[in-house]
């Protein structure tokens, strides 16, 4: 028989400790305030550090969800069976020429974690480079963060982050020898090669903000590596790379819609960093490097959509800047790679990216694309690490066709699919119907929506459905095949995609329009797309469950308050709901970068009621709310555990209903969840485990 999903008795209760400040002349009131620890920092780094009574409260409450969902046990574990299942567990990357080698990563039967190999590229014997389960064996987390090559192929530097943090300890590994070096650098971020000696590494400060960069030559005390460069702007966020001809390494520093680049000469990497335009308001801007001339991929004069333009190398400041690629509103060029003879873009119109091409030597007029014939897709640029080829690697996925590899060669214009993601349980896409529609949103806008659902669904208005969102920082949701997502999907699920505004599926104009007071605009377009899907019969009301995570987690937190008669249930990820309080908070990793999006409520009143208006925590009524499972990570430095935990806290003494709330926080990992490949399908299973119940599935026969 179904199963209902209401409130188990002795639900945990958060202490009422009252507080107040006042901003703006008004006074915000905050009863759990007290869960965010003063040791904060610490607790991130040590998570058995969190002071005692904030460490008992989200114990009582991972065991409280223990037991609200201990008769989805063998519903979860067949989940995962099924979700494993679709994994190759012995699989293996396409190779990767790159010098004299070609290099990869493997997956051994029943591992975790890769295995990075390389071989000659001649062919011959695969050697180990980093054998990650060897390094992981003795952590309860692991999470491999940078892994970069030298340019002589000598050394490889590899990080790790051992408890969610992100705080990432790098390592330089002797591939001669196959032994790391007896020494790390702690609080790496980013690092780049300039040469085989020489490595540029920025620094993460106690704050989580990566603000310097340090130079350091292989095999010296890293006590004595140079300072090369420091950004006093908190708002502003450091990375290095080196460019793909080998002659620079990048210095990018930046927030979300502004930024400025500076570069050093591999040939000399003691020069000073030279900046190829001094930051600017609202100017934001990438750069590859090709012959005597640097490619910058802007949003300059005005091109909100972005384009193209060249500029000496010698002279690379804006004043030079010619247009190469114009500007075309609606078409977003999202990124460019830069061959000594082939100038590549990806962009994307109508919600859906294509791959474009020019030799260096032709005008852009004779530019060419890569086609694809079905009606959603997702695509994924992978240039070649090398400077001299003609080939160029792409990924390839929908909703129903498992992820492809293909190379493509430049001169000719010939595909070659190189591997496909093989489903060792069985999949054939023919059983499944992708849709790509539209719905009216409050204001007119057609919201793009993805739809996957299998064939033997009837469309009666029946079928429960679990709608998925983001819509913040630009970030739009690919059409791409997921595996695990089949396990909805097989048991009646439709699932669909709301590409609601504050991604840039259509455009740079569709991202502005969900910035600042038009945030909730992100809001209604996700709460239209659940009515359009009722509408055309797909599902109904009351059988829509709502996922999204961190940002998405926002979406979900104001769907619940303005709608919340909708949604058969909720799940939100690590979800970012206590927003006023966590912008108006300049002590936080990422809030100053965070005003470029929703407004600095500290110096302005407007942002400040724009930002209350809709904050998910602010915003809990005394009103009935549907079943909802939260969930959070102490370690996590991008949503702070506490805004999960204040959030579901605040709801569970005002919502006027009898349905399930669970927060279920992961007391040794961060944003991410469970590291591992098979690990983290345990996630996975309880977010589906609960979607079933949430619909009333029968779980004894799911």
């Amino acid at each position: 028989m179904p199963f209902t999903f209401s409130a188990l008795p002795d639900a945990p209760k958060a202490a009422r400790r009252p507080a107040t400040i006042t901003v703006h002349g008004t006074d915000l009131h905050d009863d759990y305030g007290w869960l965010r620890a003063d040791n904060w920092q610490e607790a991130m780094r040590a998570p058995d550090r969190l002071p005692a009574d904030i460490a008992a409260y989200l114990t009582a409450e991972n065991a409280y969800y223990d037991r609200a969902m201990a008769d989805t046990t063998d519903l979860q574990a067949r989940l995962v069976a099924e979700m494993r299942g679709r994994i190759k567990e012995d699989d293996s990357s396409v190779p990767r020429p790159n010098g004299p080698y070609a290099y990869g990563v493997r997956y051994d039967d029943g591992a975790e974690y890769p295995v990075f190999v390389r071989t000659p590229r001649e062919g011959g014997t695969a050697e180990v480079m980093l054998d990650v389960n060897a390094v992981a064996a003795a952590e309860n987390y692991f999470q491999l963060g940078t892994t970069e090559v030298s340019p002589d192929h000598r050394t490889l530097a590899w990080a790790a982050d051992v408890n969610g943090s992100e705080f990432h300890r790098l390592t330089f590994r002797d591939l001669t020898t196959g032994a790391d070096l007896d020494y790390h650098i702690s609080d790496v971020g980013s690092v780049a090669w300039a040469d085989g000696r020489t490595l540029l590494y920025v620094r993460v400060d106690a704050r989580h903000h990566p603000n310097q960069v340090y130079r350091h030559t292989l095999g010296t005390d890293p006590a004595t590596d140079v300072l090369v460069y420091t950004e006093a702007d908190t708002r502003y966020h450091v990375g290095v790379h080196r460019l793909r001809s080998g002659a620079f390494v990048a210095i990018s520093t930046g927030m979300n819609d502004e930024n400025e680049i500076s570069v050093i000469p591999t040939a000399d990497p003691t020069a000073a960093p030279q900046v190829i335009e001094p930051r600017t308001t609202g100017l934001e801007y990438d750069i590859e490097h090709q012959g005597d001339a640097f490619l910058i991929l802007t949003n300059a004069d005005g091109a909100q959509d972005f384009k193209v333009m060249t500029a000496p190398v010698a002279t690379p400041a804006r004043d030079h800047w010619t247009d190469l690629i114009p500007h075309e509103e609606g078409r977003m060029i999202v990124g460019i790679a830069a061959y000594r003879d082939w100038t590549i873009w990806t962009e994307r119109r109508n919600a859906l990216p294509r791959i474009c091409y020019v030799r260096a030597d032709e005008p852009i007029s004779a530019a060419r694309s890569i086609a694809f014939d079905e009606e959603a897709y997702s695509l994924g640029s992978d240039p070649s690490p090398e400077y001299d080829t003609d080939s160029f690697r792409f990924t390839y996925s929908s909703p129903t066709t498992p992820g492809q590899v293909y190379d493509y060669d430049l001169s000719t214009g010939m595909r070659r699919l190189r591997k496909t993601t093989e489903i060792p349980s069985g999949h054939d896409p023919a059983d499944y119907v992708t849709v790509r529609t539209a719905a009216p949103s409050h204001d007119g806008a057609l919201v793009p929506v993805t739809i996957l659902y299998h064939k033997n669904t009837r469309l009666d208005g029946k079928a429960p459905c679990l709608l998925y969102g983001y819509g913040s920082y630009g970030a739009s949701m690919p059409a791409s095949f997921s595996a695990n997502r089949l396990s909805l999907v097989n048991r009646g699920f439709i699932y669909a995609i709301a590409h609601v505004r504050g991604g840039e599926e259509l455009g740079r104009n569709w991202y502005e329009a969900a910035k600042f007071g038009g945030k909730p605009n992100t809001f209604h377009d996700f709460i239209a797309v659940a009515r359009q899907l009722i509408a055309d019969r797909y599902t109904d009301r009351g059988r829509i469950v709502i996922q999204g995570g961190s940002a998405g987690g926002l979406l979900v937190g104001a769907a619940l308050n303005m709608a919340p008669e909708l949604w058969a249930g909720a799940i939100a990820d690590v979800p970012f709901v206590d927003v006023l309080t966590t912008i108006l908070d300049d002590t936080l990793p990422l809030t100053p970068g965070e005003w470029s999006q929703w407004g600095n409520p500290i110096e302005s009143r407007q942002a400040f009621d724009d930002i209350r208006g809709y904050s998910p925590y602010d915003n809990v009524t005394m009103q009935a709310y549907p079943p909802i499972l939260v969930t959070a990570g102490v370690s996590d430095p991008r949503v702070t555990y506490w805004e999960p935990a204040k959030w579901v806290a605040r709801l569970r003494a005002l919502k006027t209903d009898e349905n399930i709330l669970m927060l279920r926080t992961n007391m040794t990992s961060g944003h991410f969840g469970r590291s591992g490949r098979f690990a983290a399908l345990e996630d996975a299973a309880r977010s589906y485990a609960f979607a079933l119940k949430a619909v009333g599935a029968d779980l004894s026969s799911t």
